[in-house]
């Protein structure tokens, strides 16, 4: 369905920036006219093309030419509405990734946050309205901490699903969508890294709390999310990936084995869950179930469309539910390639 499109992806020099790129370049959704990679890091944006065109020693001449490529390198901010207009013109499809999302980051510069977060995605809108852009479809990536917020993180993620999905009533011409999903499975800063450091280093390894939940997603199940919303979902709706989950103790027990290592508690951090959440209770009565997805409906009801049988969820989608056994979860580990012993390569904050 992408053949012949133009596509953008804010933020597309982050770890799924690249992975969803790598995936549209397969040919899988079709062979698009352009890949446009648009971010305010040039250093990060040079290290990708230069992987692109398979080169060992390039010099600034590899810039040349870049408007001619299928893959085009673009430097702009979301934050600047003059930058964010100027790049959509011609664009088919926006994958929208560009964020702040560090907790801690947010925390100590919350209005960094929203000018990302928020107003990102409203200067997208702003310039499809008042441009009369032919944009089809805006893609909105979320996450597990939009729902039930604590965080300023969560906070602005929550409000930038609802500006996209308001946006479908002022931009009927283009559908606006999103995906909301949980931590990316063993990233930079999450907890089998910094496991795996700390065995290494003979312990002890530091759990926050023992009744810690986590899903367990890669990278490509983001991606593959991603390409059924882009397939299947109606304007306003939001995908959610049905993934398993573990208890963190049990995955530290894991990458520990049979090492004499010890573990310690030290207590919940600032602006963390103890469990993370997908669905909460309240939009559980407008979640659908659509194989192998939840999906849920929009709130506002000019946007909602009649569900053929519909069967609603009715209860909060948690970390805390369908807990993998420990057995299952090894087996997860190894097959991953995450287990202790294992060299783990972080690509920014790419994994797998």
């Amino acid at each position: 369905m992408l053949t012949d499109k133009t596509i953008l992806i804010t933020g597309g020099t982050g770890s799924l920036g690249k992975v969803l790129t790598r995936r549209l370049l397969s040919g899988e959704m079709g062979t698009p006219k352009k890949i446009i990679i648009f971010s305010r890091d040039e250093a990060k944006q040079h290290e990708m093309r230069v992987d692109y065109h398979n080169l060992r020693s390039p010099t600034d001449e590899v810039i040349y030419n870049n408007f001619k490529q299928l893959l085009e390198f673009r430097i702009g901010d979301v934050r600047d509405y003059w930058s964010i207009s100027t790049v959509l013109r011609g664009v088919d499809v926006v994958f929208n990734a560009a964020a702040l999302k560090q907790v801690p980051s947010c925390e100590y510069f919350p209005y960094e946050a929203v000018k990302t977060n928020i107003t990102g995605p409203e200067n997208i809108i702003r310039a499809i309205r008042e441009n009369s852009l032919p944009v089809d479809t805006v893609v909105g990536i979320s996450t597990d901490k939009a729902c039930k917020p604590v965080n300023v993180m969560g906070m602005t993620k929550a409000l930038q699903e609802r500006i996209f999905i308001r946006a479908n009533v002022d931009c009927p011409r283009t559908r606006f969508i999103c995906v909301r999903y949980g931590n990316v499975l063993a990233s930079r800063g999450s907890v089998i890294p910094l496991f795996h450091e700390q065995i290494r280093s003979g312990g002890p390894v530091t759990i926050t709390t023992t009744d810690m939940t986590r899903f367990l997603l890669s990278l490509d199940q983001a991606v593959d999310t991603i390409f059924a919303a882009l397939r299947y979902a109606n304007a306003g709706e939001t995908y959610i990936p049905r993934v398993p989950s573990a208890k963190v103790i049990d995955i530290a027990k894991i990458l520990i084995g049979n090492r004499p290592i010890k573990t310690i508690i030290t207590g919940i951090r600032p602006g963390e869950k103890i469990h993370e959440i997908l669905i909460s209770e309240e939009e559980a009565h407008r979640a659908i179930e659509r194989d192998p997805y939840y999906v849920i409906l929009p709130i506002l009801p000019e946007l909602c469309t009649p569900e053929k049988q519909e069967k609603y969820l009715g209860h909060e989608f948690s970390s805390a539910d369908n807990l993998m056994s420990t057995n299952k979860l090894a087996e997860t580990l190894k097959a991953y390639k995450l287990m202790a012993d294992d060299t783990i390569k972080i690509d920014g904050e790419l994994l797998r």
